[in-house]
């Protein structure tokens, strides 16, 4: 394992240690870890006891080792893995990580169940649980497997569906102070679909359909998700399809953020036209900011508290997308900050504030990031 999270790192990507098979199988695939055709780690104390030590040893090999962005605890729980204490075992689990390494993100499956997993990341990642691990939530949309899906035609799902998806994130997300944060990555996807849905797509060819189908993706994910993960890179004996990463980038089906095909001259002009105009921003965001609760909800406030914010989430943004041609990072382009959701919370607990201002302060901070991103155009 060190081995390769230090090529990783060379290389500058980031291993992400998932504990893909579980003793017993978090469920009833031959991919979990048993090919009985049962998901019998979450009626067995002894395996949860045995993967919970597993994960314990993981934490402490992977404490301080460059490169590692997180530890996922569970891969594809059982959809009624719920039913039988999957919410207990996770706490159990990441409260024995925090005594070995709090800062390590976990990333806990959903169980097919977004919504349900937002709303226990968000007691996780509450502002209050300072000393707690972050979580992300890892959900796998796929549209190639169920009877229903296969119904729909390639238009219907780009169009219709995949716009739709991580709508569960809504309620759960946008306000760390009030809800804790949500955050979930897409731990697996596809260009795939059955070939009844394929056979559904009138004239039009099958390349431009997975190109339409992946592009929704790429889009969808890239504005609402914290990351994704495509299954899988590609086959040994071919690119690999529409199950195959590099086929697709290839096909113009899965495309990078605008952002990251920018210049390093272009993120850098575009940076010093960002600091150019963050004062005239700053005041003009505040004092809207300012007008607004002091004329339409009058009382006593803190507003210094959004200008520090402000301040932060501008200067963050701004690393975050200066990273690579600052020689933080290899490639080219320019960074957005991922999570925003559990980042907020991290700046948050770091500056020490409390009380009941400090919503001010998070309001700063999301302002400071959207004002650098819309003076840097992107």
């Amino acid at each position: 394992m060190k081995n390769l999270v230090a090529r990783c790192h060379a290389r500058g990507i980031g291993a992400l240690v998932d504990l893909h098979a579980l003793p017993g199988g978090a469920n009833k695939g031959d991919h979990s870890g048993t090919n009985s055709g049962k998901a019998e780690l979450w009626g067995s104390k002894s395996n949860k006891e045995l993967a919970a030590r597993s994960l314990l040893f993981i934490a402490k090999e992977t404490k301080n080792m460059d490169g590692v962005i997180g530890i996922q605890v569970c891969n594809e729980a059982e959809w009624d893995a719920p039913s039988h204490g999957m919410y207990k075992w996770y706490d159990e689990v990441i409260s024995q990580i925090e005594g070995i390494d709090n800062t390590m993100p976990i990333y806990i499956s959903d169980s097919w169940n977004l919504g349900e997993a937002a709303k226990y990341s968000n007691k996780r990642n509450s502002v209050a649980n300072r000393n707690g691990n972050p979580v992300v939530i890892d959900t796998h949309l796929y549209w190639c497997f169920s009877d229903e899906d296969k119904r729909k035609s390639p238009q219907q799902i780009a169009q219709t569906e995949v716009p739709n998806k991580l709508k569960d994130l809504d309620a759960h997300d946008g306000s760390v102070v009030d809800k804790g944060a949500a955050q979930a990555v897409i731990g697996e996807y596809s260009c795939v679909l059955g070939e009844e849905s394929w056979g559904k797509g009138g004239g039009d060819s099958k390349e431009d359909l997975v190109r339409a189908f992946g592009q929704a993706q790429s889009r969808r994910y890239q504005e609402k998700a914290g990351g994704s993960f495509f299954w899988t890179y590609r086959m040994n004996w071919m690119d690999g399809g529409e199950w195959g990463f590099k086929q697709c980038v290839k096909n113009g089906a899965i495309t990078a953020p605008p952002n990251l095909g920018l210049s390093q001259q272009d993120v850098q002009g575009r940076i010093q036209n960002a600091q150019g105009q963050a004062q005239q921003k700053k005041q003009e965001t505040h004092g809207s900011h300012c007008n607004f609760w002091d004329s339409q909800h009058p009382g006593q406030y803190e507003h210094q508290r959004f200008e520090q914010g402000w301040d932060v989430g501008f200067n963050d943004a701004m690393a975050f997308f200066g990273a690579i041609t600052g020689g933080g990072l290899r490639g080219h382009g320019g960074d957005k900050i991922g999570m925003l959701d559990l980042w907020v919370r991290k700046r948050i607990i770091e500056s020490g504030q409390g009380g009941k201002f400090v919503w001010e302060f998070e309001q700063g901070l999301r302002q400071g990031v959207r004002d650098f991103y819309q003076s840097a155009g992107i």
